[in-house]
């Protein structure tokens, strides 16, 4: 398998086992795609909900079963991950638009709730910085940015690790080799996590009253931002 020209063509290429290939490639996956949703205020309520980086749509499949009249918005810039999702929610009150994040105009003060499930690792440094204060003028007062996802700089000293026990686990599940091959070429082409610290720092200068990390396992982290 061949990395594509771009990032939207990269998802559309494995759209149909998107999910099966995330829990075997990605450490801790469906235990940080739970947290999404399981690991806000008891007492939140949601009403307009932003899923940033919808996939096929499982970080909404999850926030259904706890918000169901809620009206959803599923953002993704893969074609075939927006056809899938306007297809497994047909008949629910959402809206499923294609667009890469540079290209969606962010309303301001309207989600109750955005979600960020493996999704924003795809942006550097700048551009998390340049979106995070939208996500923050996005939602209403009270309301709450989750975010799962791979959080260190790739120019940490603990990068090298991460990565020879990242190889492992993929290798459990496909021995061969070639799927790490492939991720091995995304990863490079692609993905630009940033550390955790320097995320929390730039969601307080976004604007972000707290920070809170609800679970993690090294550099695998789930967290709730505040307006």
């Amino acid at each position: 398998m061949k990395i594509k020209e771009t990032l939207a063509a990269e998802f559309d290429q494995f759209s149909d086992n998107y999910t099966e290939d995330m829990i075997r490639c990605v450490p801790h996956y469906l235990r940080l795609l739970s947290g999404l949703s399981e690991h806000l205020p008891g007492s939140f309520s949601a009403s307009r909900i932003l899923d940033l980086g919808c996939g096929n749509g499982n970080v909404t499949a999850l926030l259904l079963d706890k918000f169901p009249d809620a009206e959803y918005t599923l953002l993704d810039a893969s074609a075939d991950m927006v056809a899938l999702c306007r297809k497994r929610f047909s008949g629910i009150n959402m809206t499923c638009i294609r667009s890469y994040f540079r290209d969606y105009t962010f309303p301001e003060d309207y989600f109750d709730l955005i979600a960020a499930g493996f999704s924003l690792h795809h942006l550097d440094s700048r551009e998390k910085q340049w979106i995070f204060p939208l996500l923050c003028n996005g939602l209403k007062q009270e309301g709450i940015f989750a975010c799962s996802d791979l959080m260190i700089s790739k120019t940490s000293p603990e990068h090298e690790g991460l990565i020879e026990e990242w190889r492992a686990f993929v290798n459990a599940s496909y021995p061969d080799g070639e799927k790490w091959a492939w991720m091995t070429e995304h990863y490079d082409a692609y993905d630009r996590p940033d550390d955790y610290a320097d995320q929390e720092q730039w969601l307080y200068n976004a604007g972000f009253r707290y920070v809170v990390t609800k679970w993690r396992d090294g550099h695998w982290v789930n967290f709730i931002a505040g307006k």
